[in-house]
Order: structure tokens, then C-alpha cells, then sequence
């Protein structure tokens, strides 16, 4: 079975793309073919619907990049119980070596909203991980499923928690805290204007991506303008 995915990726492969693509992703050392990812997709869910389905997780080595993420991919689209899909994803997160990998995986798992409670208590490890993209699944998880009316006040809370120095932990939490000071803009403002626990380049960087929103007013982004930590 890998020998035969193997060579569809190949014949899918533009070394172009491939070259654009490392650039956008220097934190992997995984060798690129250049596969986009809407290819990847419709792969991941012919094999995703393979009996034999989980023969490819097992027999991949992990060594190329779009082969990881076709690995999340199929895991992400195979129809399973919650049960079974945590212990395929809990399998798969020691994987994630890029935020393309991260980024691209976790919006596709589609959460079903009577399984967020279980899949919340399920991050909380990952929160606490001294691995920089462990840490960022979780927060991209929170992002993706968790800025709701129940959940954000929660988010906020753990998000003042992440003590991990990593660039694109940090580049995480302030992308879901710009997100929930679009979408709970007075919960945002006065979670930053009062006494959180974000560092410098966290909390300015939030205040930059929000500002860089066509959803935030021109009033608004001058009061976050002048919030920003010198």
C-alpha cells in the first residue's frame, strides 16, 4: 500500500512548489515533494475510506512532509467514534514538526459539538508540553472549535496559562486571541487591558492582528494602537 501512495505523491509532485512551499515552512526538516494540499485532500479521503485504511499509518516512516500530512489527513476524515479518533490523533501529534502540518490537520478533524468536552480535557496535556508544536496543536485546537459562547471565557483562562517560549506558540496564542477580539470583542478587550500574564511580543502581537482585521473599526484600532507594549 505505501509503495502505491507513495508513487501518487510523486506524480503529484512540482519541485516549484516544492522549493515556495520549504521557504514557507523552515521549521521542518522533512523533505517537500511540492503536493498541494487540496490534492492532499482528496487522497487522504479515498484512503480514508479504505478498509485496509490504517495499513498506511502504520507503514509510512514519517520521513516526508506531505507524507505526515497525509497520515492527519486520512486520520482527520476516517469516520471513527471520539474514542478511537483521540487515540489516532494522540498517535499522530509527536508528528507535527510545522505549522503547516499543525494548521492544515486540525480544522479537518470537525469536532462534533457533543464530543468538545471530552476532546477539551483530552488538550490539556498538550498545554503543558516543553514541545513547541504539541503546545501549538492544542491552541490551534482551542481556536478552531472553542471560541464560542460557552467555552471562551475558558480559553481565555488557559490561554494565560501557556508558559511555553517557542515563536510559533506564541505566534498561536496571539492569532486565537485576536480571533476572540473579533468575535468577543468586549471579553478580548478587557481580558488585555487587564492583568493578564501575556509577555511582550505575545500580547503585541495579538494587538497586530487585530488591528490588521477588516472586522475591527477604525476607533478601535487606534485604542489598540496605543495599548501596545514598548
Amino acid at each position: 500500500m505505501i509503495n502505491e501512495i507513495r508513487q501518487e505523491l510523486r506524480n503529484l509532485a512540482d519541485e516549484n512548489y516544492a522549493q515556495f512551499n520549504q521557504k514557507l515552512c523552515p521549521d521542518t526538516q522533512r523533505k517537500m515533494l511540492g503536493v498541494r494540499v487540496p490534492q492532499l485532500r482528496k487522497l487522504a479521503q479515498k484512503i480514508a475510506k479504505q478498509d485496509n485504511w490504517n495499513e498506511f499509518l502504520k507503514q509510512a516512516d514519517g520521513t516526508g512532509f506531505e507524507e505526515v500530512l497525509l497520515q492527519g489527513l486520512v486520520i482527520a476524515y476516517r469516520k471513527l467514534e471520539i474514542d478511537e479518533k483521540l487515540e489516532y490523533v494522540k498517535w499522530f501529534v509527536p508528528q507535527i514538526d510545522s505549522w503547516a502540518i499543525c494548521d492544515t490537520f486540525c480544522p479537518t478533524l470537525k469536532i462534533k459539538p457533543q464530543d468538545l468536552p471530552k476532546v477539551w480535557d483530552f488538550l490539556e496535556p498538550y498545554l503543558q508540553s516543553n514541545q513547541e508544536f504539541e503546545v501549538r496543536f492544542a491552541v490551534i485546537m482551542m481556536l478552531d472549535y472553542y471560541i464560542t459562547e460557552e467555552y471562551v471565557d475558558r480559553v481565555l483562562e488557559r490561554l494565560d496559562r501557556v508558559k511555553h517560549e517557542g515563536y510559533y506558540v506564541k505566534m498561536a496564542v496571539a492569532w486565537c486571541l485576536a480571533e476572540i477580539g473579533i468575535k468577543f470583542n468586549e471579553k478580548a478587550m478587557n481580558y488585555l487591558k487587564g492583568q493578564n500574564h501575556l509577555d511582550k511580543f505575545t500580547f503585541n502581537k495579538a494587538l497586530q492582528k487585530m488591528r490588521e482585521s477588516y472586522r475591527i473599526d477604525k476607533e478601535q484600532k487606534e485604542i489598540l494602537k496605543a495599548m501596545k507594549r514598548k
